[in-house]
């Protein structure tokens, strides 16, 4: 090879790790994007079978800026018989995710093909009963990807007579579960449901609903699927969790509401179990399809009271409680 030949190799070779080192470094700041499972323990595949490149860009668009959904809800929750009033907070963030540990994954600490981005949901719920309150949150970790499927949902509940703990995590096509209880006949315990494909769980309708181009019901659509019950239900109704069907209706058309957070364009979506509770969420109509209520058969509601997006676990100092403002709650009311 003549000088000038190794001269221009050598070059060619600089201007390729070059270019190799802004895409890495590129790939470690960018959000992650909806991919296919990447191990054997992921859900059962998704009922879509493919999504739109403009469907993923428009999510990380919106998603991947390191800020959090919040929704502070006026809630009326059914207990011993009498309707209850508290409130609701709903909190929506992409996170990355371990596979192999179902935690999130700090940056650096788990191999690549061991990692994928999830939308977090918590669920917290605040209410009143007699004396004594209730504090219980839902925790529910969905794949970013066609679908939504579920990575892992956990629950607690603490009220003055004891505290409640219960996890499903999704393995090998099957769901193993765990729980733990102060009650007499519950302390420790490990069961295993089955996962069926396409099953819907209540708990993920808050997501899969919403959709972002990930999941799909055209207007005026029903469709009947694998069903189970949330693990709040499980626990207040003290009903063991078992699959069932239901039929989820999306309605044709978009109509007014007024709430306290202001007045919006909603879709309803219709959940009708058998032998179930029927239970309604109205989505606001525009990205990003927030939840602006939902409701049920048994009494209980949720009514949007305020939202905001903001990366609050950096808003922990003396001063962060004047934001609960702008989620239409005050210091010390829910927590």
């Amino acid at each position: 090879m003549t000088k000038t030949g190794s001269r221009a190799w050598v070059s060619f070779l600089l201007a390729l790790a070059i270019a190799a080192g802004v895409l890495v470094l590129a790939l470690r700041n960018r959000p992650a994007k909806a991919s296919a499972p990447r191990s054997a323990s992921a859900a059962p595949a998704s009922p879509v079978p493919s999504v739109a490149p403009e469907a993923v860009s428009r999510f990380w668009a919106h998603w991947g800026d390191g800020k959090a959904e919040l929704g502070g809800y006026r809630l009326i929750q059914p207990r011993y018989g009498s309707k209850r009033e508290g409130t609701a907070v709903l909190i929506f963030v992409t996170e990355d995710f371990s596979d192999r540990l179902r935690v999130k994954a700090d940056p650096g600490k788990h191999p690549a093909s061991d990692v994928y981005p999830v939308m977090k949901l918590n669920a917290v719920r605040d209410f009143q009963t007699g004396i004594y309150d209730y504090n219980v949150m839902t925790s529910v970790f969905a794949r970013v990807t066609a679908g939504w499927p579920l990575a892992k949902v956990s629950f607690s509940s603490q009220e003055w007579c004891g505290h409640v703990y219960r996890q499903l995590l999704p393995r090998n096509g099957r769901l193993a579960g765990v729980s733990h209880s102060y009650f007499d006949g519950e302390a420790d315990k490990t069961d295993e449901l089955e996962h069926p494909k396409d099953g819907v769980f209540e708990d993920v309708l808050p997501i899969l609903l919403r959709g972002w181009g990930l999941s799909d019901l055209r207007p005026g659509e029903t469709r009947t699927v694998p069903y189970l019950p949330s693990l709040l239900h499980e626990r207040l109704e003290h009903a063991p969790l078992a699959w069932g069907r239901a039929t989820i209706t999306r309605d044709a058309a978009v109509k007014r509401v007024s709430v306290p957070a202001g007045e919006f364009g909603v879709v309803a979506f219709s959940v009708n179990p058998e032998g179930g509770p029927a239970l309604t969420y109205e989505l606001e109509a525009e990205w990003p399809y927030r939840v602006v209520r939902w409701s049920s058969a048994t009494g209980e509601e949720g009514t949007l009271l305020g939202s905001d997006r903001l990366a609050y676990w950096k808003l922990n100092a003396p001063g962060g409680e004047a934001y609960l403002a702008k989620l239409g709650l005050k210091s010390g009311e829910g927590w």
